[in-house]
């Protein structure tokens, strides 16, 4: 029988989708080749991290690109998230976009290192302070097994970013990942950053092959630490 995010997670139900954010999730249920990334990117740094852009300018992007639902998601720190929310709520615009918490995570899986990615969770939660410090975790907290329970614990959607850009392959590590209840993968990703940014068909394919086996949802985003949301570098 194939294995589902319900069946995956096993006696700790803390990922399960029914207990995850039912508007995001929803979000990504939407997501797509085409609607990625001008009005829905789930990857993005800021100079909270190694990324570029000033939160205040990435929300401006934002805006003026049309962006319905986007996440900040910088390494081991969510400063980048709250000035970006405390200027977008600043901002006297009609239509704003949802800015979601995020978070990427070192870790490591099959004795390799990994980043998984987290959304809407509760950025104040205790479970999360060994990620949030900065610099990537180490020892049992750098597991990808610990990673995923925490972030469950502080009600985040769980996402294997990039899966084709580690040490092992993604048919092996979707799988793993599954195994420990993530939630989903950044199937949406351009491998190589093709100028316009188009997602990997071979690797969409790939990845989105595994996430409907797996049972598990679909993210995009443009992986940004340069000064155009619209391109990783």
């Amino acid at each position: 029988m194939p294995m589902t995010l319900a069946t995956a997670v096993g006696s700790d139900d803390t990922g399960r989708l029914d207990q995850l954010p039912a508007d995001l999730v929803a979000v990504f249920r939407r997501i797509n080749a085409q609607n990625c990334p001008h009005l829905y990117n789930f990857h993005l740094h800021t100079t909270a991290s190694d990324g570029q852009l000033s939160p205040e300018t990435l929300v401006d992007q934002a805006l003026d690109v049309g962006l319905i639902d986007f996440a900040i998601t910088d390494h081991h720190s969510v400063e980048g998230y709250f000035a970006a929310q405390a200027w977008l709520s600043q901002l006297d615009f009609p239509c704003k976009p949802r800015l979601w918490p995020g978070i990427e995570i070192t870790a490591t899986l099959l004795d390799v290192e990994v980043h998984i990615l987290g959304y809407g969770f509760n950025p104040h939660h205790p479970g999360l302070a060994p990620y949030l410090q900065g610099t990537a975790p180490t020892g049992t907290a750098a597991t990808a097994q610990r990673v995923i329970q925490q972030l469950h614990q502080a009600g985040a959607i769980t996402v294997l970013a990039h899966p084709a850009r580690y040490k092992r392959p993604a048919t092996e590590l979707i799988p793993a990942a599954a195994k420990l209840g993530i939630a989903g993968v950044e199937t949406y990703y351009a491998y190589g950053n093709p100028r316009p940014w188009t997602p990997t068909s071979e690797t969409m394919d790939l990845v989105g092959g595994f996430a409907q086996r797996f049972g598990l949802l679909e993210t995009c985003g443009t992986d940004t630490h340069g000064l155009n949301i619209l391109q990783r570098i």
